[in-house]
């Protein structure tokens, strides 16, 4: 869609802008309180599984993945993303044209592999920085329901829809709810294929959007 995109770019280029001074204030307190790197940076899938690299401040320190992202967590990087904070530098991505500023979240790498057919079609479009499953429980909702909303959106997308999202996200993020699941980081590690049927839960993800909650 034109119109997002051009939304996206509009957004985007406002919010760096006026986001400068904060930007440069959080990069130094992560400097200060967790050293460098400031900037974590991974690569995620976007639109159709393609790659690319994802910007975020850093919240955990370096260490060992047998470790347990839950230990590695800074006390400051708890604070940016009970605040949703570290997500800003993702505004370049949007601008770079690798996100949008709304779609369903990126996740990693690895479970591209692992996506049944339905859970697979959120790579239809670009990630956000917000979506509909982050306004209806964040990481505190179970895989399968955040692939049914993620799957939702994408059947339902609109500009207006859009705009309810984002008015939504930040109550979300104000209400500091949902950031992560009972000792994770944020949710604990997509393993399988969530559902035997890929049709029922299709079906299921047919609903109006009276049907959930904030």
């Amino acid at each position: 869609m034109i119109v997002k995109r051009v939304f996206d770019v509009l957004v985007a280029a406002i919010a760096l802008m006026l986001a400068a001074p904060l930007l440069a204030v959080l990069a130094m307190a992560v400097w200060r309180a967790d050293g460098r790197p400031i900037l974590f940076q991974q690569t995620r899938p976007g639109m159709g599984g393609r790659p690319f690299t994802i910007y975020k401040f850093r919240t955990m320190r370096p260490g060992s993945t047998t470790e347990g992202d839950q230990a590695r967590l800074t006390t400051f990087g708890r604070w940016l993303r009970r605040t949703s904070l570290d997500e800003i530098p993702e505004l370049w991505n949007v601008l770079r044209g690798n996100m949008s500023v709304v779609g369903p979240r990126p996740l990693l790498v690895d479970y591209v592999d692992r996506y049944d057919a339905f859970q697979a079609r959120r790579h239809e479009v670009r990630p956000g920085l917000t979506g509909w499953a982050q306004v209806h429980g964040r990481n505190a909702l179970d895989w399968d329901e955040r692939f049914r909303l993620d799957v939702w959106y994408i059947d339902n997308r609109s500009f207006a829809l859009d705009v309810k999202i984002i008015s939504m996200t930040i109550w979300t993020v104000l209400s500091g709810k949902g950031v992560s699941q009972p000792g994770h980081a944020t949710m604990p590690e997509f393993k399988r294929l969530q559902a035997e049927n890929s049709t029922v839960r299709e079906e299921s993800a047919d609903v109006s959007q009276g049907d959930h909650h904030a």
